[in-house]
């Protein structure tokens, strides 16, 4: 039976090579992947980077009010037609289809759109992997990925860790080189001109950095 996964942990944790990895791994076997993440996440255009370098063109990108059943049901029939138009005559196999969808940063996910990976895993019998972190700088968690907690078949927190050596489970915004907790839920890193990054922090560091405040 197909499944949705939740693989969540904080930034730096290998999220996205993680994907890029399960995406190779599909495609050692001769099975057929799609990949998507969502429009809001404009680092690396179009493209899913690994910190490590690692990189690859995403299948499509999925826009806030986007119908992500109806997107990957698009993008099913294409990669079915191309199959279909280069299959070799009396060859007598079957036309391959989609074995995966892979999802990249789950956490800017609508609602809706995490319910829609639900309907392609129990309606459509594609097995859905999504990548994202919990929560945001502010340690509240993202729509999407609340969502993904609640409906997931199977959650794995992927770990990192904290400056000390613990367990990083926070992920804390810097703007500028200062750490600030108050702002807009996204920023992505790097794109401002007063250079948003993020740094990934256990409890403690958390709390000391923010003078005891959550959220």
């Amino acid at each position: 039976m197909a499944k949705l996964y939740f693989r969540y942990g904080a930034m730096n944790s290998g999220k996205s090579t993680a994907l890029l990895q399960a995406a190779y791994n599909y495609e050692e076997r001769g099975q057929h992947v799609l990949l998507a993440k969502p429009a809001i996440d404009t680092k690396g255009a179009e493209r899913i980077t690994s910190r490590l370098g690692v990189s690859r063109d995403v299948d499509f990108l999925i826009r806030p009010g986007d119908d992500v059943r109806a997107l990957f049901a698009a993008h099913r029939s294409r990669l079915r037609r191309h199959e279909i138009d280069t299959l070799i005559p009396d060859q007598g196999g079957m036309i391959p289809d989609v074995a995966c969808l892979l999802i990249d940063e789950a956490q800017f996910l609508t609602r809706d759109q995490v319910d829609d990976l639900m309907r392609i895993v129990v309606l459509d019998g594609v097995p859905v992997l999504a990548y994202g972190i919990r929560t945001d700088f502010r340690t509240d968690a993202f729509p999407g990925s609340r969502r993904l907690m609640e409906l997931s078949h199977s959650l794995e927190e992927l770990k990192t860790i904290c400056r000390c050596g613990r367990k990083a489970i926070f992920n804390a915004r810097l703007v500028g080189g200062r750490f600030v907790f108050d702002g807009d839920q996204v920023a992505i890193d790097e794109l401002s001109a007063d250079r948003v990054t993020y740094e990934s922090m256990c409890a403690e560091c958390y709390l000391r950095e923010s003078g005891g405040r959550l959220g």
